[in-house]
């Protein structure tokens, strides 16, 4: 993490952001391909330049189905090698195979990330591998998991949203849910089913409009508003709909898809990552990720506005000449004191996948 944080401030005032030529998938593919390192994907070609499991779980799909499945088998027997080492799943591990959590000690979302990529890659576990995991699995519900409901318990742990503290995000839940339907298609076991996390969803979460934040905070954040359904945990037209209705209402696909969250509600900050150090990191700034989740689901569900926001994000990534962790509200790079957007994301495997509007 010293390191991390030291390649940060560096990139922040010494660091060049390279302007790739070519139109938005071009960029984009460009970018995947320098991210294999012949061993594993790295999460940026900033500061980033190590694995990170929350961040490789959400583009294991992706690149699966852009033809990249065996490297991403490798990355993922790469990774599960350094894991049993350590008998524990963190969020991160460096070339050198030193593994770490970020910002925090413990992550919800580590395991359920790793799941969803073997499940996804077609990942064939090997008797070793699937002892480690049950193991995981049992360890994994008696830190997080109320025995016998099923529901999350109060604790502090890394997620999505890492700068805030949040009381049981939507996210989790999500994240939960996703667990529990990996386990049971890699033939893993884990106490609850996805159900349980799909009525939570909806019974304690569902506002009206969208899923809110927490379990205290209801206001949008697009990590929880999004998740439940990208993972498919909650697959209800109706709901959807909403959620895009009200994204369109607030404009939070305006000027580029799509800001962060809506301000309001008292947030607890990570110290650090507050409004003084980082500001407005994670509020209607536009972050790259929740774009393609939310390009994602727009196509999935066949709603009119893909094309438009498929245009309109491109146009961002072609701005830039690279596919940027974050931008402020008008689409410029995001720069805070010690801190500036990284460049190069992982993420660009997302919008790879995507078809373009005229595409069948």
């Amino acid at each position: 993490m010293v390191r991390v944080g030291m390649r940060q401030v560096y990139g922040r005032y010494f660091g060049k952001i390279e302007h790739i030529d070519g139109n938005a998938r071009e960029v984009c593919a460009e970018i995947v391909q320098r991210l294999w390192n012949g061993t594993f994907y790295r999460t940026s070609l900033g500061h980033y330049d190590f694995f990170w499991m929350r961040d490789f779980g959400t583009v294991a799909e992706s690149l699966t189905k852009l033809g990249h499945g065996e490297n991403v088998r490798n990355t993922l027997r790469w990774a599960l090698q350094h894991f049993e080492k350590i008998d524990h799943v963190t969020l991160c591990i460096d070339k050198s195979g030193r593994t770490f959590n970020a910002p925090d000690g413990h992550s919800i979302d580590a395991l359920p990330w790793l799941l969803h990529s073997l499940a996804v890659s077609k990942y064939e576990l090997t008797q070793k591998e699937r002892t480690f995991l049950n193991r995981r699995l049992e360890k994994y519900a008696e830190r997080y998991i109320d025995s016998f409901t099923g529901h999350l318990t109060k604790n502090l742990y890394a997620e999505l949203r890492d700068a805030v503290f949040y009381d049981r995000s939507a996210y989790s839940y999500a994240l939960v849910g996703r667990l529990a339907a990996a386990a049971e298609e890699l033939g893993l076991k884990f106490p609850f089913p996805k159900s349980r996390y799909e009525e939570a969803l909806v019974k304690y979460y569902w506002n009206g409009n969208f899923f809110k934040a927490d379990s205290k905070l209801n206001v949008f954040s697009a990590d929880s508003a999004l998740m439940p359904f990208f993972l498919k945990v909650v697959e209800d037209e109706i709901l959807i709909n909403k959620t895009f209705d009200y994204i369109n209402k607030e404009k939070l696909n305006r000027p580029y898809p799509l800001k962060y969250s809506k301000i309001g509600g008292k947030v607890r900050y990570r110290f650090g990552m507050g409004p003084v150090a980082m500001p407005n990191y994670t509020g209607d700034t536009i972050w790259t990720w929740h774009a393609t989740f939310y390009l994602h689901l727009l196509k999935r569900y066949k709603r009119h506005e893909y094309a438009e926001e498929y245009e309109r994000f491109a146009s961002l990534i072609e701005r830039h000449g690279n596919y940027p962790e974050l931008v402020n509200p008008d689409g410029s790079w995001y720069y805070a004191p010690y801190y500036r957007s990284d460049p190069g994301m992982v993420w660009a495997a997302l919008f790879l996948e995507l078809p373009k509007p005229h595409d069948k």
